[in-house]
């Protein structure tokens, strides 16, 4: 038993409120040391008959790059699993991890905020059968704060490093400061998912979050989200249609050099940039240089390439120019819903009012206990019939997990049959 798991059990009985007591001891090397970076074919064999030999759950981390390269690939893989110790993987120089996912495909994963890394491991081949989210976990069972680094503290009483998080990861070789940053951040996982495991029990939720985690395992990959490009930030400020297809013009030309030089799009052209020559709509190179954004930095075979995105848009006919909205997939905002359908509104109301009280009942957060757009298509277009049965069934349909249903299906039918449909 590592000093570690004996802090997890003597710490397991805490009530999760609890963020005060001794201070945690600094965890500062690995306890097999700093492993080689495996970044060959042939180590990286050494590696999956290391880790397929191994026993019981595998901790899995992620590097990414944010901020510093194109997309979210990973560009450090960790894991840890009894019997193998822990592994530093280089995704550069092993792009192609479907040997090492296979080897762990009867274990357990953990891992911390499992769906930041679950798309960038399925790019290297990886995907886990059975997984368990120590964040989602801790959510579960009441803790304040889940950031792994406060999840080790207060469950385990040991404090790791925070100052890699968010270097970037791409850079060849790694330091060594950071590879012991990583190799710390996997160190730990086991011990904790065992207590938070224990915790679980105690509060008879283990059976909610095995649901949950098996719906995160399942879950196919997000679909590309439709105009990305209207997420740009400071797109509030962009009123008019042909501005807006500015910035449609500006984003995409943005989003190609990035893809080409693989450099984050913010690197490239910041969203500031493209709000500001959208608002500006200038008409010349020297127009668009005097525009915060396009200083003296930038050269001129740069600047004629974002006013040419610009004169695309100047140009478009105004059947091709975009929609100031998109349709909306599901209900209106709720803040319409007065005007459109007092009855909904008054639903969503009651049914808003439920949820959070049975939430703070059972100390977890609102939205893990149903998610907010559950509770709005469902008051939205409630079922015709106003039972439990009927009300259980939609929110199946909306993809509510079994133990959402059992706790909040009887609240939700109360709340929708107390509002007339003639409000």
């Amino acid at each position: 038993m590592t000093d570690a798991q004996e802090t997890s059990i003597s710490n397991a009985a805490r009530p999760p409120a609890r963020e005060e007591g001794p201070a945690p001891v600094p965890l500062l090397e690995p306890r097999e040391g700093i492993p080689p970076v495996t970044a060959a074919p042939e180590a990286l064999a050494e590696v999956v008959e290391a880790f397929a030999a191994g026993h019981g759950p595998v901790a899995v981390d992620a590097e990414r790059a944010s901020g510093y390269r194109y997309g979210q690939s990973a560009y450090l893989v960790q894991l840890r699993r009894a019997g193998a110790g822990t592994a530093l993987v280089d995704p550069v120089g092993c792009p192609d991890l479907t040997a090492l996912g296979e080897a762990i495909a009867d274990a357990e994963w953990v891992l911390h905020a499992a769906t930041q890394d679950l798309p960038c491991l399925r790019e290297t081949g990886m995907r886990p059968a059975r997984l368990f989210d120590t964040e989602l976990a801790g959510r579960l069972a009441g803790f304040a704060r889940v950031g792994l680094g406060a999840m080790v503290e207060n469950v385990l009483g040991y404090s790791l490093e925070k100052g890699h998080s968010a270097v970037d990861w791409s850079t060849r070789p790694l330091p060594e400061p950071w590879l012991r940053y990583a190799a710390l951040d996997v160190e730990l996982l086991v011990d904790l998912r065992d207590a938070l495991e224990e915790e679980l029990e105690r509060q008879g939720k283990l059976e909610w979050a095995r649901q949950e985690f098996a719906a995160i395992a399942a879950a196919p990959p997000a679909a590309p989200r439709k105009d990305p490009w209207r997420r740009t930030s400071g797109m509030h400020k962009v009123r008019r249609r042909r501005q807006m297809a500015a910035v449609r013009e500006l984003w995409t030309a943005r989003d190609q050099v990035a893809r080409r030089r693989d450099v984050s799009p913010g690197k490239v052209l910041t969203d500031a940039a493209i709000v500001e020559a959208a608002l500006a709509m200038p008409a010349t190179v020297q127009a668009l240089a005097a525009l915060p954004g396009y200083g003296h930095r930038m050269g001129r075979r740069q600047l004629e390439q974002w006013l040419a995105a610009v004169q695309r848009a100047r140009a478009l006919p105004d059947a091709e120019l975009p929609q100031s909205a998109l349709t909306p997939a599901g209900p209106p905002p709720p803040r319409a819903w007065a005007d459109k359908d007092p009855a909904a509104a008054a639903r969503l109301a009651a049914a808003r009012a439920a949820v959070t009280a049975r939430a703070e009942e059972l100390n977890l957060p609102q939205e893990n206990l149903l998610a907010p757009d559950t509770v709005r298509r469902l008051c939205w277009e409630p079922p015709g019939e106003a039972s439990e049965s009927a009300v259980a069934r939609a929110l199946s349909d909306l993809g509510a997990r079994r133990w959402q249903v059992e706790q909040t299906a009887p609240l939700l039918t109360a709340a929708l049959s107390a509002v007339p449909s003639d409000v």
